[in-house]
């Protein structure tokens, strides 16, 4: 009798899950490949704890394998609205980086997502970057990605053994309105998902920081509803 199990027969793969609208819903698109979906999520220090708990909710909702949270507080260092007492800029999205741009966020936290998958036995790892619609992180870039994934066959036994790491960014060629729609396609629950960067002190999405702007624009563009509470 073979009692191999479905998620034993899968592909392992880890998810960067941040929370957000955009982890969520490749999150989902990395379960709906067939992947066994691990999920890692990073306490960095941010400004408020809302999408913590959005993380956890997601991985139980999609019922992933594991789900790690790791600390790692970037307050440290600062420089960053996420991360420092400054500002989050509400006057619109602008061509130049802004000051929510955490220094090299995206690579430490892909170096650590990989690090998760060779421990696991993974060599599949999902990222949301998007390079489309977003606030002109310089993070968030095809190249960029591509560069990381040739680090990463460098700088690990799986890579040097012949197996390198494909990192996945399903989002990274789509405008935010096709986001919305694959949250719906997906059947998601949009309200799982949080994206605000300075949250009110009755938890509603300020509806006026870069990130709340981007996904509202998203969803009134695709003609779809964002069943999320703004305070504006």
């Amino acid at each position: 009798m073979d009692t191999t199990s479905n998620s034993e027969l899968k592909r392992k793969a880890v998810v960067l899950l941040s929370g957000g609208l955009d982890s969520m819903i490749t999150a989902a698109l990395a379960n709906e490949r067939g992947f066994d979906v691990h999920a890692l999520t990073l306490n960095y220090g941010q400004r408020h704890q809302l999408e913590l708990r959005s993380a956890r909710l997601i991985a139980s909702k999609l019922e992933v394998a594991e789900h790690i949270q790791l600390s790692l507080d970037l307050r440290a260092f600062g420089g960053s609205a996420l991360t420092d007492a400054i500002d989050v800029p509400k006057s619109g999205v602008r061509d130049d980086i802004p000051i929510t741009y955490v220094p090299a966020r995206n690579l430490v936290f892909l170096a650590l997502t990989t690090a998760c998958a060779e421990a696991a036995g993974a060599n599949d790892v999902f990222i949301g970057v998007n390079a489309l619609d977003y606030s002109g992180y310089p993070d968030c870039r095809p190249e960029f990605i591509e560069s990381f994934a040739e680090t990463a066959r460098l700088g690990t036994k799986a890579g040097v053994g012949g197996t390198p790491f494909n990192i996945h960014a399903p989002l990274q060629h789509m405008a935010k309105s096709d986001i919305a729609k694959e949250c719906v396609r997906l059947k998601l629950d949009p309200t799982w998902s949080w994206s605000c960067y300075d949250p009110t002190e009755d938890e509603k999405a300020c509806g006026e920081c870069d990130s709340c702007r981007l996904r509202k624009k998203g969803f009134e563009e695709a003609g779809l509803v964002d069943s999320t509470v703004y305070h504006a």
